[in-house]
């Protein structure tokens, strides 16, 4: 794996590229091995606290996690969690994908998996369904029905056009709007 290491306000030394490599060693049995595959690293640092970007492209998708914590070694570990997950997560999903649609097995091919990152691995199991009428409401509308529920997304009819939107909570505390387009 290559490693492509930017600093903002901070001056990323050789030891903090040594034990990032060290950290993303774990992941990097995860990846595949037939393509030279390039990890963005960024660090940033603040008044109290350290953020780390990792981003790893791979055929049709991108890897990234993001952390912020006090120091390095803190992100660094949450980072590689995160990634570790996504990895998992993905290649079981196009596993799954690729049993039902001949293009994702491409996809699959392109991904080796190695036998040990085979085992241990469960299937998504979807354990709760909930059913509920959409009721035509504005966004503002359903933003305050997503705040009384405490949640972090809200799914609604939009009665402007009467298709389903989905109003959610940025990580910066603004909100935002999906509608779908057919």
């Amino acid at each position: 794996m290559r490693y492509v290491f930017t600093g903002k306000n901070m001056n990323v030394t050789e030891a903090i590229k040594e034990k990032t490599k060290n950290k993303l060693d774990r992941i990097e049995k995860l990846l595949p091995t037939k393509t030279e595959v390039e990890a963005a690293v960024t660090f940033t640092a603040s008044k109290r606290d350290t953020k780390a970007e990792v981003s790893i492209p791979l055929h049709k998708r991108i890897l990234r996690a993001e952390v912020t914590a006090e120091d390095v070694a803190s992100c660094l570990d949450s980072v590689v969690d995160i990634l570790e997950k996504q990895i998992i997560k993905y290649k079981s999903r196009l596993r799954e994908r690729s049993r039902r649609n001949t293009a994702t097995r491409e996809e699959l091919s392109f991904i080796s998996e190695p036998a040990a990152a085979q085992e241990g691995e469960g299937e998504i199991v979807i354990n709760k369904t909930k059913r509920f009428a959409l009721k035509p409401m504005d966004a503002h509308e359903a933003v305050m029905e997503m705040e009384m529920l405490g949640h972090n997304f809200y799914v609604f009819r939009n009665g402007k056009n009467d298709e389903v939107n989905v109003v959610y909570k940025r990580n910066d505390g603004e909100y935002g709007l999906i509608e779908p387009t057919f």
